[in-house]
Formats: C-alpha cells, structure tokens, sequence
C-alpha cells in the first residue's frame, strides 16, 4: 500500500486535490483488486503453464512465460512508485521520508535488477550452488539493509547521543505545524497568548496580551472560573526540573508554561481567540 500513501501526498500537495475517504477507499481497491487477481489466475490456471514442483528433481520448474509476467508486474508497481517519488521530491518532511524513499527504491531497483537477470538468463539457475547462493545473499542483504534504513541512524543516535537528539526532535516538532500550509496567523485582539512564532521566536502580542494575569478581562475570567486553588497547576517546568535540564523553549506552544494558564470548561474562550479558517474552509487552531 506504499503506492497508495505516495499517491495521497501527490494529490494533496501537487495536484492541490482533497484526498477524501472515497479517494483512498477507491486508489487501495484498485490495488488490492491489481495483486488478488494476479493471485487468482496464478492458483486457477494449470500448474504445467505456472510453477510445478517435480518430484524426481526436487525442484519447482517455472515457466518462462510466467517469470516475465511475475517480473513485469513489479516492475510496473515500483516503476510507479518512482513517479511519484519523483514528483514529492520538493515535499520537506520532518521525518526525512523523501530520503529514506529514495534510497529505500534504490536498493528495491537494484534487487528487482539482479532478480531479473537471474530468472531471464539464467533458467536454471536453482541446479547451480553458486547462483543459488548468490541469489539468496543478494535477496537476505536487501531485506536486512531496507529495514536499517528505516530504523538505523535513530537507533544509534538514542543509544549514544540521546539527550541531543531528544532535543533536536523537540525543537523540530515545535517548529513543525499546519501554519504555513494552513495561512494561520497570530491574533494580537484576542485574549489568549496562544500564536504562530516567527524565526525570532516572536508571537506579535504586546505586554497586555502576554501578561495573562495583569489583563483585566483575563483577570475576571480567572477569578470567577479558576478550577484548582493552585495558581499554576499545571506547571510542567517545576515537575521536572528536579530530574533533568528543562528547557521550555523546546516544547510546542501549547505545552509552554509562562505563556498561558490552561481553563477548564471554558472552549468559547479557546476557541474563539486564536481558531482561523483554512485555505479549503475547515477551522484550525
């Protein structure tokens, strides 16, 4: 289902296109439909004209006609893989999947490659020690090498550099958001400190927008809907600062502590202060 992932991205981002529930449900239909068929006729038809397995030989014979069907069909799927790799090429992703993807077909092409040459050229290649060995080198090394593509340089990095890297995702992740894709700007009329930072860490409010308690109409609000007799109840910093280096500018903002004290009961005050509409109608906070 990775060709259907790719093709969601290319919808949204390139073709500017809703991916909606009927999209997905109809691009895996034709997937599932694509691979169950290829299945079906290879378990319907006779075995003499697919794969037979021969007694005397203690082997499977396959049929030429039948590898270059086999063969054809995944080039197809990784061919169009490719495409759309290539058209998500200027898709920035916090996770680096552009990067991972490319590699990860490289060595995909580069097996489908081997593969290809091994069941076109050599026939009967399973009677010879030494191309069995090779091919099965080949297909073990590719399968190991995909997943630590995936999994190996965090592995190595939570192992030996932990603290750095935990703070390196933190900080990416509060920079990450739907702002630029959605237009959400800050909203210095409203009485919450809650706003999209510019690269100087710069919300736009002034001193009354971010002085919670000092504004008045925020102050009367507290007063009379404060739920927790503890001023700052949810103060993260205080909790961890006796375990380990806190440093709050890191978390998102809505888990920062000196910005803003979370109300309970209280969603016309949320929502109506900082939720904007984005470019295809929905509101986003």
């Amino acid at each position: 289902m990775t060709i259907v992932r790719f093709y969601a991205l290319d919808r949204v981002f390139n073709q500017k296109k809703p991916f909606t529930r009927r999209s997905s449900l109809v691009s895996g239909a034709v997937v599932i439909v694509f691979n169950v068929t290829y299945c079906l006729v290879n378990q319907l038809i006779s075995s003499s004209l697919t794969l037979e397995y021969v007694p005397d030989m203690e082997a499977c014979n396959i049929t030429m006609a039948f590898r270059i069907a086999a063969i054809s069909i995944q080039w197809l799927l990784w061919g169009a893989c490719g495409v759309l790799i290539f058209r998500l090429r200027n898709i920035q992703s916090s996770f680096n999947e552009f990067r991972e993807s490319v590699a990860i077909f490289l060595v995909i092409i580069g097996l489908l490659t081997e593969t290809s040459v091994t069941n076109l050229y050599y026939q009967y290649y399973i009677f010879e020690k030494k191309r069995r060995i090779q091919k099965t080198y080949v297909d073990v090394v590719a399968s190991v090498l995909v997943i630590w593509l995936f999994i190996g340089y965090p592995v190595y990095k939570s192992i030996f550099d932990r603290r750095n890297y935990e703070q390196m995702w933190l900080e990416r992740l509060a920079k990450d958001g739907p702002g630029n894709t959605y237009n959400i700007n800050s909203n210095p009329q409203g009485t919450t400190a809650y706003a999209k930072m510019d690269e100087n860490l710069d919300s736009g409010f002034n001193n009354s927008h971010l002085n919670y308690e000092g504004n008045g109409i925020n102050s009367a609000y507290v007063n009379n809907h404060r739920p927790f007799g503890d001023p700052d109840p949810f103060n993260i910093e205080s909790e961890m600062s006796a375990h380990v280096p806190f440093n709050d500018n890191l978390l998102p903002m809505a888990l920062r502590n000196n910005m803003h004290n979370p109300l309970l009961n209280s969603p016309s005050l949320f929502a109506a202060s900082y939720m904007d509409s984005s470019s295809d109608g929905r509101h986003v906070l």
